[in-house]
């Protein structure tokens, strides 16, 4: 099926290989001193992410868990009803709902995108043709119990890198409400459910990350009920167990792994806007242009991932204002399967896929439900209405370290 067959972009050393279902990165490839790392995990084949779930794919509407029922939204002034959907329990409608964008064919729209402005179109088309694509999905009002007519658009690039860097990987999310005349405000929360492990491709290496260290711009945490819905912040700077300044992962280790909302230090997002009015969004704006800019060692990162085993560090940054830490604590070994270059077979349900440890997804998203908190009304609320453009990144530097 076309939505499985994967499509490649490359710039250097680095290469991906995205499939149109979910805009899934089924393969992160990186070039070493003649060796190929696959830096996420996942199935050998593309068609096995039908059923592997969020591995490496988009999720949204809405990342992460939204209490079920009906909520009565506002943003400047501009109201709409949502009925959040059940899927991973009758509390909890999780990552969009029961189909949600992960498991949608998009569409490849490359060479024709229309939520980008003329200067930005520019910028793009001043890489390397091989070294980027854009993927289009329309929403339908009522989709999954969302408001309105969205229209996404997901553009992904590998740039050049600085000094040090192997080269960066650019995300650029954006969504517009296309309902006419018509006043809608609805939920945008997306993100990148992408899976990294830097030892997997490494021969006779154990599989687990706990040996990875990260490195987090964080200071606090959302609090959990028992169905992980958000119950407010928590203040980490005293908590080692869930300050990350450098070390180990599996040091401190918590029970069941780490399945956690950090909220990133003021000042360490980018200040890139993350809505953008239509009255503001003319042909000469352009938000992409310093994301394509190299990046080299000493760029200072909102989290960073390093191996001392494989010798490779990645390094994030995003306007988002917080991620989601997520050791992979919900999978089992006996389910699913694992790449041929992580030393699985490849087949799925053969007992070797992934287990617990074996991989941290680093998400970058705003805070759960933050549409619900009074704090956020009319600021980061994590609402878009139809006089405004969603507009998220997340940059993906790859270094030798």
């Amino acid at each position: 099926m076309a939505e499985f067959q994967p499509v490649q972009i490359k710039n250097g050393p680095l290469t991906l290989e995205i499939l149109p279902y979910g805009i899934t990165i089924h393969r992160f490839l990186a070039e070493v001193n003649g060796k190929t790392h696959d830096l996420v995990i996942g199935p050998e084949k593309p068609e096995d992410h039908k059923t592997q779930k969020y591995t490496n794919s988009i999720v949204g509407r809405y990342a992460n868990r939204i209490p079920v029922g009906t909520h009565v939204l506002e943003r400047n002034g501009i109201q709409s009803t949502f009925d959040a959907k059940a899927n991973e329990n009758p509390r909890v409608s999780l990552h969009g709902g029961p189909v949600a964008w992960d498991a949608l064919p998009w569409t490849n729209v490359k060479e024709t995108p229309s939520l980008f402005t003329q200067a930005e179109i520019s910028s793009i088309a001043a890489l390397n043709s091989e070294s980027y694509t854009v993927f289009r999905l329309i929403s339908p009002d009522g989709d999954q119990g969302y408001p309105g007519k969205l229209v996404a658009e997901t553009l992904l690039a590998i740039v050049d890198g600085g000094e040090g860097s192997l080269g960066s990987v650019v995300i650029v999310y954006r969504a517009k409400l296309d309902e006419g005349e018509k006043k809608v405000v609805t939920p945008v929360n997306l993100t990148q459910h992408w899976g990294f492990n830097l030892n997997a491709s490494l021969d006779s290496h154990p599989v687990s990350i706990k040996d990875n260290v990260l490195i987090l711009k964080t200071d606090h945490m959302v609090v959990r009920d028992g169905d992980s819905l958000s119950t407010g912040f928590a203040d980490t700077t005293q908590n080692p167990v869930h300050t990350f300044g450098g070390k180990a992962i599996g040091d401190l280790y918590p029970e069941g792994g780490y399945d956690d909302y950090y909220l990133l230090k003021a000042g360490v997002p980018s200040s890139v806007p993350t809505r953008v009015p239509l009255a503001s969004f003319t042909s000469e704006l352009n938000l992409v242009q310093d994301l394509f800019k190299p990046q080299g060692a000493s760029h200072g990162a909102a989290a960073e991932l390093s191996s001392k085993q494989s010798g490779l560090k990645v390094t994030f940054d995003s306007n988002q204002h917080g991620l989601m830490v997520y050791t992979n604590g919900l999978s089992t070994v006996n389910k699913g399967a694992r790449k041929l270059a992580h030393g699985g077979s490849g087949i799925s349900g053969n007992g070797d896929a992934y287990g617990p440890g074996d991989a941290v997804f680093l998400e970058f998203h705003h805070p759960l439900t933050a549409f619900l908190d009074p704090k956020n009304k009319d600021k980061e609320d994590t609402l878009v209405t139809s006089d405004e453009i969603y507009n998220n990144f997340v940059k993906c530097n790859v270094l030798i370290n």
